[in-house]
């Protein structure tokens, strides 16, 4: 094959990435070539992450981390693109979600939800965009969502922060294309991870997810693995501003 998903000679940054779905494609990009700095709130919590990245051969560097606090994340980006020299891939992965009746909601609930998903999002693709157009260009993935698409009862602050991160995807890709500066999105479906875990204790929940899914299962964190490297990489060169649904067809069949 011609076409290179290789990413030998690359440096990411993933955040959120102690587990679940960041561990994932952290994980799967360092399987690929790259060396990976990752961070989550408890840089403890990131042991289990930069052991798998170490075994596959590669560098790891474990960054304690609130994306909520602009001036920890614009540091963490630069102190991990001086480390090794340049910043070629940044996943915004990091998230929080809380379900709530929208007419209980809080300001403070808002404002952690928010401000994680999108504020955080934002002044991390902000300070590696400053590290990457000097650095030849590069690859910035935000973690969107299906709510990024649709409505969902009680999950008003999760929903309005993954719809804006989808525009601000678009918006950056759109300003930073003349960087050599891409920026997509993937937007996973319904996947069992620590955050969701709630939903899924509840069998009638799971049955009724399931048989609005075409391909009738639920993500495997996998599943994600192959789009993270894809758009990461050259293989996707002449694409930017899009958001890969990866949800077995839901989105497909609404």
């Amino acid at each position: 094959m011609t076409v290179s998903f290789a990413l030998m000679g690359k440096y990411a940054f993933v955040t959120g990435a102690s587990r679940g779905i960041g561990r994932e494609i952290a994980e799967a990009l360092a399987g690929a070539g790259a060396d990976i700095a990752i961070s989550a709130r408890n840089i403890a919590d990131l042991d289990a992450t930069r052991t798998a990245i170490e075994a596959t051969g590669r560098n790891a560097l474990a960054i304690a981390l609130d994306v909520r606090d602009t001036g920890a994340c614009r540091a963490a980006v630069h102190h991990a693109a001086v480390k090794f020299g340049k910043l070629d891939i940044l996943v915004n992965n990091a998230g929080y979600e809380e379900v709530c009746p929208s007419l209980d909601i809080e300001e403070a609930q808002w404002d952690a939800i928010v401000d994680t998903n999108l504020k955080g999002a934002f002044f991390a693709a902000q300070a590696a965009a400053r590290e990457m157009k000097t650095g030849g260009g590069g690859s910035i993935i935000n973690l969107c969502s299906l709510t990024s698409y649709v409505g969902i009862p009680t999950a008003a602050p999760y929903t309005s922060s993954k719809s804006g991160l989808l525009g601000m995807t678009r918006a950056l890709a759109a300003e930073w294309a003349s960087l050599d500066i891409r920026v997509n999105a993937i937007a996973p479906g319904y996947f069992h991870t620590a955050m969701t875990d709630g939903f899924y204790a509840s069998e009638s929940w799971r049955e009724t997810m399931i048989a609005k899914i075409p391909l009738r299962r639920f993500g495997k964190l996998e599943d994600l693995a192959g789009v993270a490297v894809f758009l990461a990489s050259e293989a996707s060169a002449y694409i930017t501003g899009q958001c890969l649904p990866v949800d077995g067809g839901y989105l497909a069949s609404i």
